[in-house]
């Protein structure tokens, strides 16, 4: 899919950062600018928190800094992503409608003081912001500066979820539309029990806090609902922008990383011509780098596979973990490029210079504390020279995979709702071993929402996708009909849209395509393991099933479900097969396993023996260039030939990838 027709906002990738000249007096930017040059830096961000510097009072404006800042970063051919700054409403605004501020599920109302402090239903923060993202784009629309349009900043991110009158009004509406009438919806949220019946729309309120466990249906129902308000809101200031400036793409910066999963990014991507991501490595995990090429290839299947934009990541430390570590030498490069070779086409950072004083004055800046004589801003002109090489990669796209794993947003939430079989299994917790797994074979893989078409994917794999949408399984049938292998974990397609269990055995949305009945989830103890007969380890969870036409590929040996199966696989007329894996495999297991399906399948890995590389291959008109980063502290042999971009110069088979260190080849040279 394409969404933008029109030309990238930069020149070669995209390289840069937050700007927040704000922040500091007049006579630094010109040292800013300067700076930002050495470095190579060719794209900004502007005005995402400067509503109260903007309108310092209602309808007084005063942007004559932004017009000067524009003109100089133009004059030094810098572009700016420019943006709306609904993401920190003006202190008046809040004091003069202290009704739009959100109020939590105990009922208690935030006050002003930070930022994201508002609720995404009122009325008013939709006036308003719809009111300054018109006076921006007629004021900026046509600055020659001007190379995009920036709507708000991480949606959801502090105010994902509010329970103020305002929202339970919007919810009863919400819900008008989704159920035919009030008696469909006690049908679909099962009131019945515990005597919820509803009499009315007017009786329901979102889910507060209560006595006890809410209504499941109620929570999932009020999760899409306030996804729902953050992709109308979106609209909302896109359609303004789009209206005045319909030359200038619009985009919103994701937050597809950890566990964050306040929206569900397929309803928002439609609405925005690039997709744009803020990924932040937890730093006291040792696979960081791998949740990052998680995450950026989620980003990669959110936008179709089309390139993206790494709107924000980090220099070195953050400032919001427990311990806020800095990155080591060679890192923030490593990071960068992963994301590059993962389909981005812009490296962008928060934020250029690192604040003197608020909240996040630690966190890291491209031009740090210590200024531009330090190790971080020649590592950052370092970073930039290597972008500037790697120019030709821009407009390329990542090569299509022959896995597919499929994830969904909704699943998640569903998944997260109270009274489950065990508190040990969470959502993404087998997807990212699954991923890991095919990352450390160096097997390429497309990570795509569920709802993907799956045409051309050899393997497919479905890992504890606890509410699957309803045609998947004959999507999946098809894909085992035509000679694709299929492998579904344990707690999947289990239920239904409202949460509702698919009765008749377990996982009834795939009971037939898997040939297996599960009568009873047997989850294990706190810590507590299975055997299995081959050998392996299963932790967390164990199913009592049935094999009713599944070959048993492996049985539990000890454990709640000891003498049944655990490991399935039934096969298909054309060569496919659908497998079924009810445990969680420790991770050796795991990767055999995958290793086995994917055998099966007749995948190879992107480069012969890629031994602990992470190798991406990006393909285009003008050719194709592969990625290979170390992680380890050993340097490593990379089977392939070509031009090392970052090096400048030729790189023979079997030449070594240096310990902690990149390099990218330009093939058939």
């Amino acid at each position: 899919m394409t969404r933008w027709a029109g030309p990238w906002p930069t020149d070669g990738i995209a390289y840069g950062a937050d700007y927040n000249p704000e922040q500091w007096p007049e006579e630094v930017w010109a040292d800013d600018v300067a700076l930002m040059r050495q470095a190579g830096v060719n794209l900004v961000s502007l005005g995402i928190f400067s509503w109260g510097q903007l309108e310092p009072a209602e309808g007084r404006f005063e942007l004559g800094w932004l017009d000067r800042i524009l003109d100089l970063l133009h004059e030094a051919g810098i572009g700016v992503d420019l943006a709306t700054p609904s993401a920190a409403p003006p202190v008046w605004l809040h004091l003069a409608h202290p009704e739009m501020l959100p109020v939590d599920a105990d009922g208690l109302r935030y006050t002003h003081g930070s930022r994201e402090s508002w609720c995404v239903s009122s009325p008013v923060i939709r006036e308003h912001a719809t009111r300054i993202a018109r006076v921006l784009a007629e004021r900026y629309g046509h600055h020659p500066a001007v190379r995009m349009w920036h709507v708000s900043n991480e949606l959801a991110c502090h105010n994902g979820r509010c329970y103020c009158d305002v929202s339970a009004a919007a919810f009863r509406e919400w819900l008008t539309r989704r159920y035919a009438d009030v008696d469909a919806l006690n049908l679909a949220w099962g009131t019945a029990f515990w005597g919820q019946r509803y009499a009315s729309f007017e009786q329901i309120l979102p889910p507060r806090r209560t006595t006890t466990i809410a209504n499941p249906g109620q929570r999932l129902d009020f999760d899409r609902f306030s996804s729902d308000a953050f992709v109308d809101h979106l609209e909302a200031e896109a359609a303004v922008l789009r209206e005045v400036t319909p030359h200038l793409p619009v985009t919103t910066n994701y937050m597809v990383m950890g566990d964050f999963h306040q929206i569900d990014y397929t309803a928002t991507t439609p609405l925005v011509d690039l997709v744009s991501n803020d990924h932040y490595l937890w730093a006291e995990d040792p696979r960081g780098w791998a949740e990052l090429a998680f995450s950026a290839d989620r980003v990669r299947g959110l936008a179709g596979g089309d390139p993206w934009v790494l709107m924000e990541h980090s220099t070195s430390a953050v400032n919001w973990q427990p311990r806020n570590l800095a990155k080591e030498p060679g890192q923030m490069l490593r990071n960068s490029l992963q994301h590059v070779a993962r389909g981005a086409d812009g490296v962008l950072f928060f934020q250029w210079r690192q604040s003197r004083a608020g909240a996040e004055k630690y966190h890291s800046g491209m031009v740090p504390h210590a200024g531009a004589d330090s190790d971080r801003f020649r590592a950052v002109v370092d970073l930039g020279a290597t972008l500037g090489r790697l120019a030709e990669v821009r407009g390329s796209v990542v090569e299509k995979a022959r896995v597919a794993l499929l994830w969904d947003t909704q699943a998640w939430w569903a998944t997260d709702l109270d009274a489950h079989p065990t508190v040990d299994l969470h959502y993404l917790d087998l997807a990212r071993r699954l991923h890991g797994a095919l990352l450390d074979a160096g097997v390429a893989v497309d990570v795509l929402p569920a709802t993907s078409d799956l045409d051309g994917y050899r393997v497919v794999l479905v890992p504890t996708l606890y509410l699957a949408p309803p045609d998947l399984s004959d999507r999946l049938s098809a894909v085992v009909a035509r000679g694709g292998h299929v492998l579904v974990s344990y707690f999947s397609g289990i239920v239904d849209e409202f949460d509702r269990v698919l009765l008749g055995g377990y996982p009834g949305a795939f009971r037939e395509l898997l040939g297996v009945r599960v009568e009873e989830f047997a989850p294990l103890r706190e810590n507590g393991s299975a055997r299995l007969s081959d050998g392996t380890t299963g932790e967390v969870w164990t199913e009592r099933l049935t094999a009713d036409g599944a070959e048993v590929l492996a049985t539990y040996t000890d454990g709640p479900a000891a003498g049944g199966p655990a490991l399935t696989r039934r096969s298909a007329a054309g060569g496919g097969a659908a497998w079924y894996v009810s445990t969680r495999l420790d991770r050796p297991a795991l990767a055999a396993l995958v290793g086995r399906v994917v055998d099966a399948a007749s995948v190879a890995p992107v480069v012969e023996q890629p031994g602990g590389l992470e190798v991406v291959r990006r393909t285009g008109a003008a050719g194709s260039w592969l990625f290979a980063i170390n992680h380890t502290d050993a340097d490593l042999p990379l089977q392939a030939t070509g031009l090392d971009l970052v090096a400048g110069r030729m790189h023979h088979r079997g030449d070594l990838v240096p310990a902690r260190g990149v390099v990218v080849l330009r093939e058939g040279v």
